[in-house]
């Protein structure tokens, strides 16, 4: 279920995951579900509600993106505020957060994450001593791909809010050893004292 958000940018009101998919269905480069929705398809039901829908895609990509996105109105988040990117703007390394709605006012409907890659691996955008193949870093769904969810909760692990705790808690049951062994080495770089590197070894 998705919720109405009150932010100073304006309120949002979340697309449904099927309105998305079929809005990137056309879109000629790779992109894929993240953020809760792709924790919660790993785990396979619905749990909690859900303020914003995530989708990411490489940064090489973006410009792509916004092309097929020339009617919407897209804002990037850029030294702390939200400013409107214009198609055919190519948007610095420090940006990564765009904000997504239909018209100046309206409601905003989804989010684009630009993730980082090097060749055939994607980059940990925060630590580029994290990567893996590109190959694996998503999970193949009807129509379209989400985020593997040991990645989703590393993103996840750097300042966990309340529902970040949640979703942590409920696909920990479903994640296979080889993923709980990359969260886990994923973690000793990053954030060595986490304490979710216990629960991943010692959760059933």
């Amino acid at each position: 279920m998705t919720l109405r958000i009150e932010t100073p940018w304006g309120p949002w009101e979340a697309m449904s995951l099927p309105s998305v998919v079929e809005l990137f269905r056309q879109a000629a480069v790779p992109w894929w579900v993240s953020g809760g929705y792709a924790v919660e398809l790993a785990v396979g039901r619905a749990y909690r509600d859900h303020g914003d829908l995530d989708v990411s895609l490489l940064r090489r990509d973006h410009v792509a993106v916004r092309g097929l996105l020339s009617g919407w109105d897209c804002h990037v988040a850029d030294s702390g505020t939200l400013r409107p990117w214009p198609p055919g703007e190519v948007l610095p390394e420090t940006a990564h957060d765009i904000w997504v709605r239909e018209h100046p006012g309206g409601p905003w409907r989804f989010q684009l994450m630009l993730d980082e890659a090097d060749g055939t691996d994607w980059v940990y955008r925060r630590d580029p001593r994290i990567r893996r193949a590109l190959a694996t870093l998503t999970i193949e769904e009807p129509g379209f791909r989400r985020l593997a969810p040991e990645v989703q909760l590393l993103y996840k692990a750097n300042d966990p809010r309340p529902k970040d705790e949640q979703d942590f808690t409920e696909v920990v049951p479903v994640l296979t050893g080889e993923q709980r062994h990359w969260l886990d080495t994923a973690l000793r770089l990053t954030h060595p004292t986490h304490p979710w590197r216990e629960r991943l070894r010692s959760e059933p």
